[in-house]
């Protein structure tokens, strides 16, 4: 994600904040907004080293898998699911 898309994103965030009646905001809305940057830019930082951890563990196959191709893609899948559960993050499972 770009600077660009994440500052956007920054903006939209505020705007559903202040929409919200539920939500009062005692701070300057543009501090929240900076933090909201901080939160997107680490999350992203957070993401990359997951995708090069990913394609790290698919790159030290015994033979090589194309990227694009299906296996590449089900194996991507199943590393990054992986890794997000090393970080404690889970998803439910499908009925």
């Amino acid at each position: 994600m770009t600077r660009e898309k994440i500052l956007q994103l920054s903006h939209q965030v505020m705007s559903a904040i202040d929409a919200l009646d539920e939500v009062e905001i005692f701070e300057e809305r543009n501090v929240i907004r900076q933090e909201v940057v901080k939160i997107l830019t680490d999350l992203q930082l957070e993401e990359d080293k997951i995708d090069l951890a990913v394609r790290q563990r698919i790159t030290s196959q015994k033979r090589t898998i194309p990227e694009g191709g299906d296996e590449w893609d089900i194996l991507y899948k199943k590393y990054h699911y992986d890794e997000l559960r090393k970080l404690g993050i889970s998803f439910p499972t499908r009925s």
